[in-house]
């Protein structure tokens, strides 16, 4: 009995995070995916225009240029990394981290509004990262393992 009560939080817990990410896609112009990772690269949940091979890979390289990031802040005494913009030739990959073991990625189109999008990245950090605990975080790992499905 305690392990369907389980379940079904961890799945609720999950499909409240991907109507956030899915909205936050939806209304931010120009933002084309979005995705919530773990510190060790695993994709947590993504808006639904993110497939589970780009998913997988964008949390992986999100979480290696959230850790230089941190590193090299940390190694110059700069204080904490609070953004990464990546200029691409047709759009803008941006990077926030939500806490230490968790951050936020997000793809845009070339003709966004960075101030709008980084606004609206820091509100949702903000916000969702107050609901994103350890213990959410291991939740959402085990349901996309599937060991809680």
């Amino acid at each position: 009995m305690r392990e369907a009560v389980t379940d079904t939080t961890n799945r609720q817990g999950r499909d409240d995070f991907t109507w956030l990410i899915n909205d936050f896609v939806a209304r931010v112009h120009g933002v084309s995916h979005a995705l919530i990772l773990s510190s060790d690269g695993l994709s947590l949940t993504s808006s639904d225009s993110v497939s589970t091979v780009e998913g997988e890979q964008l949390a992986a390289i999100a979480s290696g240029m959230l850790s230089l990031a941190r590193n090299s802040a940390a190694l110059f005494d700069k204080g904490t990394c609070e953004q990464i913009i990546v200029r691409l030739s047709s759009g803008y990959l941006l990077f926030m981290g939500i806490d230490a073991g968790a951050g936020l990625a997000v793809l845009t189109d070339a003709d966004c509004d960075m101030k709008v999008v980084a606004y609206e990245m820091t509100q949702f950090v903000q916000h969702a990262g107050h609901a994103l605990t350890p213990q959410t975080r291991a939740d959402l790992r085990r349901v996309l393992s599937g060991r809680q499905l």
